[in-house]
């Protein structure tokens, strides 16, 4: 049976630089299940679509920022036929050095550093402000662009405004290329809106359905139903959030069979009912509590 392991991505850098740092823009904005020995922040620049972090999968739209600790396997799929791209910073594990992270003043950064391990999303009123760091950055030379990066960093540590995405730790003895499971997350990514069996998924990696779902789980610690219905419930929020469309409508769009079953989905994953989560979105100042046995909204 074949293994199914994230591309080993390679940090190429110019003779007068230390790290990296560019704009990636679609189609090269576009790559697989990957992970590389380097630590990685990313802004969001144009586009929206899919994160996928170690067994971590949410959405992504401009304006949002990661951070990645080096082996932690990852992918952005956008929704769509649409342009997408981000500013990439990529720099060794070894670019501060043991003597830097050790002083009394570095312990907030080392511990940013250790955060990474589980992916961060960042978050926070200082966002916009790392933002424009984050842009500027790409243009600047010689020392400036350390000075950058370094107050990126600073701001993550000082702060502590993120949420951390995955429970799975990064695993440095990949060696090999192998798509299997870039081509699973490239077709649940284009056809979750549809009915998706397990021997149709199963089929695209050329397994058996027994040794797809014990191989999917083993991998990302969740079963392929369970992936799916998050992928489901991502879109699905999107839809609340960014439409007007009824809730039985964005159910079946967003690949549920039955309303039952998508307000019970939706209540495993994001612990509320769909319907109160678009009022908290439209109504953030409101608090709402619910009745789970009835289902009923109050305002309190």
């Amino acid at each position: 049976m074949n293994i199914m392991k994230p591309l080993i991505e390679k940090l190429t850098l110019s003779e007068n630089t230390s790290f990296v740092a560019r704009t990636y823009r679609t189609p090269n904005f576009e790559v697989p299940w990957h992970q590389h020995n380097e630590y990685e922040l990313i802004l969001i620049l144009e586009g929206e679509g899919s994160a996928f972090v170690g067994d971590y999968i949410g959405d992504f739209r401009p304006g949002d920022i990661f951070f990645l600790a080096p082996n932690l396997p990852h992918t952005f799929q956008k929704s769509g036929d649409i342009i997408t791209s981000a500013v990439v910073i990529q720099f060794p594990d070894n670019f501060l050095g043991s003597d830097l992270i050790n002083l009394p003043e570095g312990i907030y950064l080392k511990k940013l550093l250790l955060a990474a391990t589980q992916g961060l999303k960042i978050i926070g009123n200082y966002r916009e402000k790392m933002a424009c760091i984050i842009r500027d950055l790409e243009n600047q030379q010689r020392f400036a662009r350390i000075i950058s990066l370094f107050q990126c960093l600073n701001m993550m540590a000082e702060s502590e405004d993120h949420i951390a995405l995955s429970s799975q730790a990064p695993d440095a003895t990949y060696s090999l290329k192998q798509e299997e499971i870039d081509l699973i997350l490239q077709y649940t990514n284009n056809n979750f809106r549809n009915k998706i069996s397990l021997r149709e998924v199963s089929t695209v990696v050329s397994m058996s359905i027994p040794a797809f779902c014990k191989y999917f789980r083993r991998s990302t610690k969740k079963t392929y139903v369970d992936y799916l219905n998050e992928i489901r419930i991502g879109y699905a929020c999107k839809l609340l959030k960014d439409t007007n469309k009824s809730v039985i409508e964005i159910c079946f769009e967003s690949g549920f069979n039955t309303l039952p079953n998508f307000n019970k989905q939706f209540l495993k994953y994001k612990s509320i009912p769909p319907s109160t989560f678009r009022k908290m979105i439209k109504y953030p100042s409101i608090h709402f509590s619910v009745d789970y046995d009835d289902r009923i909204l109050s305002e309190q």
